[in-house]
């Protein structure tokens, strides 16, 4: 569904990423996992066309999309949710869902409410909340328009490991449900190889290896560099 390959980015003479590349696939969800510094977020900047310059190829269903802007990915289905909750504090939660549905011209969000809990939540003003149901609402957003792609950059971050599990297991089940590709960027390990089909590894910016968790796991290479050695 997504091929990326070649991204190159370069700050003031410092290489953020180098050659990096991943393939994404309808109905699975690829991890991305490496120490801080890495350029996983730099990455999916890029993917996403937040970060123009640099070199990349971006071919999504056939096309290559390098070229294209944040509103174009996400009209035509490749869908991104933050780090930071991107939520407005003053708006409800159903308003939220309806401004993205109106924007998307997506009228079908209950379902997507519903599995996501929401639903009692709807009349409460965002910041009124607690931050887990935020980062379900900005989740949800992403998720409306039935994008092809998610591009997922840390979900459970500042939630419970049980609340970061629980999500993780949520867009897994969506992704198949779906048919949907997901990239999912996360600090949470333990959610990442329970959830994901494929990981690829990034340090100091270049890809140190891809391949299945088990396969990841049993690397040397990435013992030494990310998840330390086993006594």
């Amino acid at each position: 569904m997504l091929t990326v390959r070649d991204v190159t980015v370069r700050f003031k003479g410092v290489t953020a990423l180098e050659d990096v590349g991943l393939d994404l696939q309808r109905g699975r969800v690829h991890g991305v996992i490496g120490p801080n510094g890495a350029g996983k977020s730099t990455f999916v900047d890029v993917v996403s066309g937040r970060r123009r310059g640099g070199r990349a190829s971006i071919v999504y269903d056939g096309k290559n999309v390098a070229g294209r802007s944040v509103t174009w990915r996400r009209r035509h289905g490749i869908a991104r949710s933050f780090q930071r909750t991107s939520v407005f504090p003053d708006l409800t939660v159903r308003a939220h869902f309806e401004l993205v549905g109106r924007t998307l011209r997506d009228e079908s969000v209950d379902e997507l409410v519903d599995a996501l809990g929401l639903e009692p939540l709807l009349d409460r003003k965002c910041g009124q909340v607690s931050y887990g149901d935020q980062r379900r609402v900005d989740i949800g957003m992403a998720l409306v328009g039935r994008p092809a792609v998610l591009l997922a950059d840390e979900p459970g971050a500042g939630l419970s490991r049980s609340q970061s599990l629980e999500l993780a297991r949520f867009i897994r089940r969506l992704a198949q449900e779906r048919d949907m590709a997901v990239l999912y960027i996360e600090h949470d390990v333990d959610a990442v190889f329970e959830v994901c089909d494929e990981i690829t590894v990034l340090n100091l910016g270049r890809v140190l290896m891809s391949g299945t968790p088990a396969q990841v796991r049993q690397d040397r290479s990435v013992r030494d560099a990310y998840l330390g050695r086993e006594e």
